[in-house]
């Protein structure tokens, strides 16, 4: 499915705590994994390269070092472009710690300007084991909701776990904040059409991708309920599209897509269709 596992770093541990399930993937695939480093002076470029190859070498990657002042996110989305099949994979923020709207400005601007693809995404906690083995991701769960942004994931959901021999996990959520008013369904009618709905999407999804596929309907906010059924779980890749192609009108900070890259502690495959 993807060519190559593109982890980009900064120096950071944060930035290295995507590592695991980069290599995790890389190796489950046969992918090629390769580690970028972007610096803004030429004069810093060795010691950049220094610390690539050390780490590269730990996880039988190669080291890139490229120096592009000034614009991070277009140096990284530049040496995607070069393979064809790159998944690019990065923490939502590394050197500072801080997050700009839940995701980090230059993962905000690759997701975005990705044409589509899919980016991985992980939000460091600053406690993960940095340096720890290659992870076996053993499940890809996919949110589906009926509507076509959530369903646009699919093929990479499916795909993916398919590649990778994990087991795809359909999850609905049915929020008691939609099951209100007189022109709403009563929430049992509500939990009756979700079920039906998420069981269905996983048959179907099981014959279409050839993968072992199981179901849930979860209840409460989304965020929240995705997060609480992960709670516990590291061998998962969520997989999820956002809006936010355009000036962000959600915001990503208040979406279902930020909410779970911020709480859940495992890495997002997000896109924007």
């Amino acid at each position: 499915m993807y060519e190559r596992i593109l982890v980009t770093l900064d120096g950071s541990h944060y930035s290295e705590e995507i590592m695991a399930y980069a290599a995790g993937l890389a190796a489950a695939q046969g992918s090629a994994l390769t580690l970028l480093r972007v610096v803004d002076k030429a004069a810093d470029a060795s010691e950049a390269e220094g610390y690539l190859q050390r780490l590269a070498a730990a996880h039988g990657a190669q080291g890139e070092c490229v120096v592009a002042p000034g614009d991070v996110a277009e140096a990284i989305l530049a040496q995607a472009r070069q393979v064809p099949g790159t998944l690019v994979a990065m923490t939502s923020h590394g050197r500072s710690g801080l997050l700009q709207a839940m995701l980090g400005s230059v993962a905000l601007r690759v997701v975005r300007a990705s044409a589509g693809a899919p980016v991985l995404v992980y939000r460091p906690t600053g406690q993960a084991q940095v340096g720890a083995a290659a992870l076996k991701v053993r499940s890809v769960v996919l949110p589906l909701d009926g509507t076509e942004l959530s369903e646009a994931m699919i093929p990479q959901a499916g795909e993916l776990a398919q590649r990778i021999g994990a087991e795809l996990e359909i999850v609905g959520v049915v929020d008691p904040r939609q099951t209100t008013g007189s022109d709403m369904p009563d929430s049992d009618a509500m939990k009756g059409l979700e079920s039906g709905y998420v069981r269905n999407q996983a048959r179907t999804l099981a014959e279409r991708f050839q993968v072992a596929a199981d179901w849930e309907v979860l209840h409460g906010d989304p965020a929240e309920a995705i997060t609480a059924y992960l709670s516990g779980r590291r061998d998962v890749i969520l997989a999820m599209a956002t809006h936010g192609r355009s000036a962000l009108q959600t915001a990503l900070l208040g979406s279902v897509t930020a909410g779970c890259l911020s709480k859940a502690g495992v890495p997002v495959l997000m896109r924007v269709p």
